[in-house]
């Protein structure tokens, strides 16, 4: 029962991600102010802002103006939901809430956390080709202090954050920022700080696997050329996320195929 809940809270917690997505593109707050219609700017109100249940209802439009809002904001809804879920088993295997420990408690709002910061980095690369500093830099120091809370090394964390930041570094001072854009640096610092060494290896690993399969994929459908741009910051986030929850099981699994 709690999982629903818990399934319920990303839900809310996915619609608010919507909202802060949308309104750093406009450089407007997203800790005040109401919501409203992006078309005809009309208020919407409780009735028209229940996570998920809202947009089916209303079959994907606005009560107001019937324009089709994105599937974006059902599917970032969803997926908060399904990960919030998912953290909450792995993090209490026995769904026995009622005994835990501290940790396991800063671990799991810890996550939770880390993962609304992943949502957000993976909407905003993939609509807007970007990341934001605003988005990715406070992530890292809170990844960074947490964790040393949580039991990791220093040292761990700072090796893992140059190696992952640097990786990304490097490869733009050679291509001259052709290759990746400023922003992975900081996601490789993310990385580094989130999930310490030598997990950091299998997330990079991970994302690139992601990137070769999805972006030979889109070249074969014709939905992309070889020129074009790619959005790696969704598949850092996506690896990141991964490897955060399965990263010894993906370790076991890829040596299991040889």
């Amino acid at each position: 029962m709690i999982v629903v809940f818990i399934f319920i809270f990303g839900l809310f917690v996915g619609s608010f991600l919507n909202v802060v997505i949308y309104r750093l593109h406009r450089q407007e707050t997203f800790v005040k102010g109401f919501s409203k219609c992006l078309f005809c700017g009309h208020r919407l109100y409780s009735k028209d802002l229940v996570p998920l249940f809202s947009y089916l209802f209303l079959k994907g439009k606005c009560r107001y103006c019937k324009q089709r809002f994105s599937h974006q904001y059902p599917l970032v809804e969803l997926f908060t939901a399904v990960s919030f879920s998912l953290i909450f088993i792995k993090i209490f295997p026995q769904l026995a809430f009622y005994n835990f420990a501290i940790l396991d408690i800063v671990t799991l709002i810890f996550w939770w956390a880390m993962t609304a910061f992943l949502i957000i980095i993976f909407v905003y690369d993939l609509k807007y080709y970007l990341v934001l500093d605003i988005v990715v830099l406070p992530a890292v120091v809170i990844a960074f202090i947490v964790n040393l809370f949580l039991g990791f090394s220093f040292l761990n964390l700072l090796l893992a954050a140059v190696v992952g930041g640097g990786f990304f570094l490097l490869q733009f001072v050679v291509s001259k920022g052709r290759w990746i854009g400023g922003g992975d640096i900081r996601v490789g610092l993310l990385m580094g700080a989130l999930l310490g060494w030598p997990q950091l290896l299998t997330a990079l690993f991970a994302a690139y696997m992601l990137g070769a399969v999805i972006s030979v994929g889109l070249l074969a459908a014709d939905k992309k050329n070889w020129s074009d741009k790619v959005p790696f910051g969704t598949f850092l986030s996506v690896a990141t996320f991964l490897v955060l929850l399965y990263g010894n099981q993906l370790v076991h699994w890829y040596w299991s195929l040889f």
